[in-house]
């Protein structure tokens, strides 16, 4: 019976790409750095829509981009070779290779956290307030990072632990983990995290139009999802470097934990302290011109479908 079960497994599950990479002519292209690109692209464009609605002048999150993303990406790589430390630092690897962003290997944590600081930098030049800003970008950040995780399927890496499940990803002999090369099929994490992230997102947009939240709390509820997810889609992955834990969990589930228990006290503070949404979303007026009008909140609610 098993026999008979096995090929139709197979004929169900999820190929891999062939190739992770492209030339034209000298230059590579790397299907996750297009997926990161992909990923940045509609986060700036939903950020922007939704700052505007919020009462924001259009063209301000493109220019605070700026400033995000290549904080997202130092602080992203640095993340990842701090707790991958092996993949660059160990017996008979290259440091060098540390640098090598192109070849994939960006912490979430640390891209997020750096990122953030960038942000902070451009609205102080340019007097935004923080908060507003953050919970304007917060829902696409989701939408960018579920179309990130597809930069590990090109990338055959991070998956879960052998399945035969009908959406089973096969995963070629070359990038197996050693203890499971007689192996073909393992759980998509990158697609569980993706179909995640797009769920979490839905909800992250009601809550923000049913409750009109403010001063943070769409921030606070974006970090609550995301590592509720992230938590347990983690514990699923079977990639050596990564079982490096700290009392039976791995790192990034105890930063998951940390990271959902201060976001749901800070929600629960912030929803006490300073209830409602703040209509005051700058310090001074933007570059080049008057204040953006903010438009009435009934207006605001229905201008934009992702406000």
């Amino acid at each position: 019976m098993l026999s008979s079960i096995t090929p139709l497994v197979t004929l169900m599950s999820i190929p891999s790409p062939s190739q992770g990479v492209w030339h034209l002519g000298p230059i590579p292209v790397r299907g996750y750095a297009l997926c990161i690109i992909a990923g940045i692209v509609v986060a700036i464009w939903l950020g922007e829509k939704r700052w505007v609605a919020r009462g924001g002048a259009p063209g301000e999150v493109s220019d605070l981009a700026i400033w995000a993303v290549p904080f997202g990406l130092v602080g992203g790589r640095l993340y990842h070779v701090a707790t991958d430390w092996e993949l660059y630092f160990g017996e008979g690897k290259n440091p060098v290779t540390a640098l090598y962003v192109w070849r994939g290997g960006l912490g979430i944590w640390g891209a997020i956290a750096l990122g953030a600081v960038g942000v902070v930098i451009g609205c102080r030049l340019r007097g935004i307030r923080v908060l507003p800003l953050l919970d304007a970008l917060a829902p696409g950040v989701l939408v960018a990072q579920a179309m990130g995780r597809w930069g590990n399927w090109f990338n055959q890496e991070l998956y879960g632990g052998p399945t035969n499940l009908p959406w089973g990803l096969e995963i070629d002999v070359a990038h197996r983990e050693a203890r499971y090369l007689d192996v073909a099929t393992y759980h998509p994490t990158f697609l569980y995290e993706c179909l995640w992230n797009l769920a979490a997102f839905a909800v992250l947009i009601w809550l923000d139009r049913r409750f009109r939240l403010g001063h943070g709390r769409v921030v606070a509820l974006y970090v609550m999802l995301y590592t509720a997810g992230r938590g347990w889609i983690e514990n699923m992955r079977i990639d050596e470097v990564q079982m490096n834990d700290v009392l039976g969990l791995r790192l990034n589930v105890w930063t998951s934990i940390v990271l959902f228990v201060l976001a749901t006290a800070y929600f629960v503070w912030s929803t006490r302290a300073r209830p409602g949404r703040e209509e005051v979303v700058r310090t001074k007026p933007p570059l080049g011109g008057e204040p953006a009008a903010t438009a009435p909140a009934e207006e605001r609610s229905t201008a934009d479908p992702t406000a």
